[in-house]
């Protein structure tokens, strides 16, 4: 029988603490919170691993979908330093780890899914926990409802970072997300100052791809 607790203080050791991690929110929040839970039944020996782990979605024919790996996860949440007074928007929440990590450093988390399994089992495991919302929907729409969001968090690799995900920031807001056509791809930090936004990649990271988030190809003419 796997010793959850151990595998998750030897995933904080291994995977989180060497990789830039310093603000010690982030590690409390990922060292007490059970992955274990949010992941398909009989997958729970490797909630711990290095690795995307595979979920289970309604619509298959969107795409796999995935728990992204906990190592590219903790390093986009150190660039996005979330303030205890931040509403942050997850999108792509899957079952809704991230969502839980970031309901301990947040005021305000909405958690995005466009899966209607996925986001049910996010509401299930998000029950109870305060400051946090589930809202299933298109990915590339955002919420709007909800903004303006003070840093956005997209779980998953996308090839274009939409408009309406850069429209929802407020000023001085942080949007990061692993952008690229190729599995391996850069983490970049998308940050508003007035209507200007600007980019700046800040590592590598290979993870899961989100669906509906392709770069759009120009028409092809004669």
């Amino acid at each position: 029988m796997t010793d959850f607790t151990a595998a998750r203080l030897n995933m904080v050791e291994s995977q989180v603490r060497p990789n830039g991690i310093t603000d010690r929110r982030i590690i409390a929040a990922i060292e007490s919170l059970p992955r274990e839970v949010f992941v398909p039944e009989g997958k729970q020996a490797v909630a711990y691993m290095d690795e995307d782990v595979p979920l289970e979605p309604a619509d298959k024919s969107a795409g796999p979908r995935a728990l992204i790996e906990v190592m590219a996860f903790a390093r986009m949440l150190q660039h996005a330093a979330i303030k205890p007074e931040d509403r942050v928007l997850v999108v792509g929440a899957g079952t809704g780890y991230g969502a839980a990590v970031i309901a301990a450093l947040a005021q305000r988390t909405v958690a995005l899914e466009c899966d209607a399994a996925l986001a049910a089992a996010a509401r299930r495991n998000l029950e109870g926990v305060a400051g946090a919302i589930v809202v299933e929907g298109p990915l590339a729409a955002g919420v709007p409802g909800e903004q303006p969001f003070d840093v956005i968090i997209v779980e998953g690799r996308v090839e274009d970072v939409p408009q309406a995900w850069l429209d929802q920031l407020s000023d001085g807001g942080r949007l990061i997300a692993v952008v690229g056509e190729a599995d391996m791809a850069k983490a970049c930090v998308h940050t508003r100052s007035g209507s200007a936004i600007a980019v700046r990649p800040v590592f590598d990271a290979s993870v899961a791809a989100l669906p509906g988030l392709r770069k759009k190809k120009p028409a092809f003419t004669f």
